[in-house]
């Protein structure tokens, strides 16, 4: 976002995707309201906004569901593609585990639907500029998942796991005993908190999806 000659600062130009029309309503007579903003479009599809000029707009604020896809899918194009387009997420959950994967693949913002509008406004005001913000969620938190606490060894351990090898293929290619291996597998579950390899590997497969 550039600000024009004399130093006042241009409306940040911003395009909602959201499904629902009432909040869709409600919204646009908020940012009528903020001389800050101006609200470009709105749209309730994904691929919409997927197929914006990036030029188009300084922020988008994403639902985590659309019509067509969901907000994920949404951002892992985008950083497929390395796009610089600005986003936050406008959900109606404050669920860790969705702030996590939005801040991985790439959102800069991340807002709870039913705050105060000034809370959304102040978010976007910061994304628009290019700084992370989160309200309410210490972002600490944000990388600190199952996967962050593993060592390298165990980071390894739990990718032939994901890749099927057995125990017994485990100690035969690493040149440990097949008990060794049972030993640090127990370690690996407590840590991860659960009980077996499936569930093991069910958790290393979300955070390498994200």
């Amino acid at each position: 976002m550039q600000n024009p000659p004399g130093g006042v600062e241009a409306q940040i130009r911003v395009v909602l995707a959201e499904p629902n029309p009432l909040v869709v309503s409600a919204l646009g007579m908020c940012f009528k309201g903020d001389p800050r903003f101006r609200l470009v479009t709105s749209t309730e599809s994904g691929a919409y906004v997927l197929a914006m000029a990036e030029e188009d707009t300084d922020v988008v604020v994403l639902s985590w569901q659309l019509s067509d896809m969901g907000a994920p899918d949404v951002l892992r194009a985008l950083k497929a593609r390395q796009s610089r387009m600005r986003t936050t997420i406008f959900s109606n959950n404050r669920d860790l585990g969705h702030v996590r994967q939005a801040v991985r693949l790439g959102a800069l913002g991340y807002c709870y639907q039913f705050d105060d509008p000034s809370v959304l406004f102040d978010t976007l005001h910061a994304v628009a500029n290019g700084r992370l913000c989160v309200p309410y969620i210490d972002v600490t938190q944000i990388n600190d998942t199952p996967l962050s606490q593993l060592t390298v060894r165990e980071r390894e351990l739990l990718a032939v796991l994901a890749r099927g090898w057995t125990n017994q293929q485990i100690a035969n290619r690493t040149g440990i005993s097949e008990n060794t291996v049972k030993y640090h597998l127990k370690n690996l579950y407590d840590k991860l908190g659960v009980r077996n390899r499936a569930m093991a590997v069910a958790v290393y497969s979300r955070e390498a999806e994200d």
